[in-house]
């Protein structure tokens, strides 16, 4: 199975930042600035301007709740991204295999 690699998408989960909100908005079910912002060592405008980064690549959607908005976890976006991973992982153990099975070789090559 062959997918395309979405730049935009590793950008924005490579901060460490957005992971742990990523995170965060698994094990809560969601999630607003303000109460990501208590939990992380960030401020809420911070956290406000991380969830736009992860919404503009569809890894969280917004809901209107009242004065604030409620964000979760995109579980399709996500599965995408999981599987976009596991792909290119398929590919560096087949490389990494390939290598080895060079290096062997030599040494067997080298030791006759």
């Amino acid at each position: 199975m062959s997918f395309t690699i979405d730049d935009e998408l590793w950008s924005a989960v490579g901060d460490p930042i957005r992971r742990r909100m990523l995170d965060l908005l698994l094990t809560d079910g969601g999630g607003t600035s303000t109460t990501l912002s208590a939990r992380l060592p960030v401020t809420r405008q911070a956290v406000a301007k991380h969830l736009a980064v992860l919404d503009r690549v569809g890894l969280v959607h917004v809901t209107p709740s009242g004065r604030e908005r409620l964000y979760a976890v995109d579980e399709a976006q996500l599965a995408r991204a999981i599987a976009q991973l596991s792909s290119v992982g398929a590919t560096w153990d087949a490389r990494l295999r390939r290598i080895k099975r060079i290096a062997e070789a030599i040494q067997r090559n080298q030791e006759s």
